[in-house]
């Protein structure tokens, strides 16, 4: 089978996962992304079933199959702001900034918002109330009116006064 015949198949398989995940069927999704990586492997089938493993507590897994992802596709952004907020949950905020720079310049990711609201908590848990703020602002000049960077930004901003 030629390249392109593989790709088609394997995506459908990631999609088929998609489902499956959102669901909540967490064996069945890392099941079809590991079909999928099987016969194509992709940056999305990594990164999907990173995200997989991280709800299955995971996380050394998950950052591992983000890296993977970022070797297959360096230009997809999902993988690198993933990789960001699992540190975060590991409470290593510093070397989250670092993967989360990456995604807001990756080429082909979305939504685009996510690694600057992940920035924007980063730096108020670390007290960096102004930086925080730049971020909250950046997430919303991509993705006007969104909830949380409303939210978020009202408390910073009260924190100043």
């Amino acid at each position: 089978m030629d390249d392109s015949v593989l790709k088609h198949q394997a995506l459908g398989l990631w999609l088929q996962g998609q489902k499956h995940h959102l669901r909540g069927d967490l064996e069945r999704a890392i099941e079809l992304y590991t079909k999928s990586l099987g016969l194509y492997p992709t940056a999305e089938a990594y990164t999907f079933r990173g995200w997989a493993y991280s709800f299955q507590g995971r996380v050394g897994e998950a950052i591992e199959e983000c890296k993977k992802a970022i070797a297959v596709d360096p230009t997809f952004g999902n993988p690198y702001n993933d990789i960001g907020s699992y540190l975060v949950k590991r409470g290593e905020l510093d070397e989250a900034i670092e993967w989360l720079e990456k995604a807001k310049t990756a080429p082909r990711y979305e939504p685009r918002h996510f690694p600057y609201m992940n920035l924007g908590r980063i730096y108020a848990q670390k007290w960096m109330v102004r930086r925080a703020i730049q971020e909250f602002e950046a997430a919303l000049k991509i993705h006007p009116g969104e909830p949380t960077c409303l939210a978020a930004l009202g408390q910073l901003k009260g924190s100043l006064n």
